[in-house]
């Protein structure tokens, strides 16, 4: 480890005199939440994005994109960590491949040419990587063989971590939820939430555990390769549904066949194993879709009765 990023890691915070320098590539709410919790323990947090925040607080702003190599060559130097959390801006192949590979690769290349000395930089992929249907359960060791062409992209990335000239961990997420995430909630509101006959298994995170789970692997000496990141509970889309109805006291879900259900819904049927981060040391702060969800609902609740006139 470099001497600027000497931590105690035994309290759970870093000393302030060390300073670990961290770059967050792609600073959207994951890397906000992981930026605002870094900063405000004295890391020298640094979030690359092509536009300015509304807020940046403690997070120091660089403005870059990731696909265009001349705005990369101002990186902060040198640096300890660096976490990649860069997102497809739609679901279009050449947008993942941009997000995902292109990127990436453009950030590798940047990170050499001004000789960051990078200790460890993180990824974040996906479960979707897997090709598992059946309701199995999955794991870091399980094959990881999508049969579409954005799990074999994310693939191409997580290879260019693992096998790149800087050490590399690659974090597999599924099913982020959180503040302002309220897609789901305004559909079962609506009425138009929809599972299929067939039972499909499903696997959630709240974003804050995504922030404390990468925040937790950085402060590991030597973290392995690959991590899946999900709660403790995966469960059927059908019984997850009645549960957020019945908080909301909304309709329950309607049922359709498999065939009716959304792409991700269709190709999503696998129980994520989160046993491997858990072994590891962390501690979930929503360890299901009940602790996490509740407060989303209730949140969500007060904000669709407006203001009381």
């Amino acid at each position: 480890m470099s001497s600027s990023a000497s931590a105690d890691f035994s309290s759970g915070r870093f000393a302030l005199n060390a300073s670990p320098r961290i770059l967050i590539a792609g600073y959207g709410r994951m890397g906000a939440a992981l930026g605002k919790r870094l900063a405000s323990e004295g890391c020298l947090v640094w979030g690359l994005r092509r536009s300015p925040p509304e807020q940046f607080s403690l997070v120091r702003f660089i403005q870059a994109d990731l696909l265009n190599v001349a705005s990369l060559s101002s990186l902060p130097t040198p640096l300890d960590y660096v976490f990649y959390l860069a997102s497809s801006d739609s679901s279009e192949l050449t947008a993942y491949r941009r997000a995902y590979v292109d990127g990436l690769q453009n950030l590798l290349d940047a990170l050499e040419r001004v000789r960051a000395n990078v200790i460890r930089l993180f990824f974040s992929s996906s479960t979707g990587v897997y090709g598992q249907k059946e309701g199995e359960w999955v794991d870091e060791s399980s094959i990881a063989a999508p049969d579409y062409p954005e799990g074999e992209i994310l693939l191409e990335g997580e290879r260019l971590v693992i096998t790149g000239p800087v050490s590399g961990t690659v974090v597999r997420f599924g099913g982020i939820y959180g503040p302002e995430r309220n897609r789901l909630l305004e559909q079962v509101t609506a009425g138009e939430a929809v599972c299929s006959y067939e039972a499909r298994y499903t696997n959630h995170i709240h974003v804050d555990d995504c922030a404390g789970i990468l925040r937790h692997l950085m402060t590991m000496e030597d973290p392995e390769p690959v991590y899946l990141a999900v709660d403790r509970e995966p469960v059927e889309r059908c019984e997850f549904l009645r549960w957020v109805a019945q908080q909301m006291d909304a309709p329950p879900p309607r049922q359709v066949p498999v065939n009716e259900l959304g792409k991700r819904a269709r190709r999503s049927n696998k129980r994520c194993s989160s046993q491997k981060i858990v072994d590891a040391g962390y501690s979930f702060l929503y360890p299901g879709y009940r602790d996490g969800y509740r407060e989303l609902i209730r949140r969500f609740l007060v904000q669709s009765q407006g203001p009381v006139m």
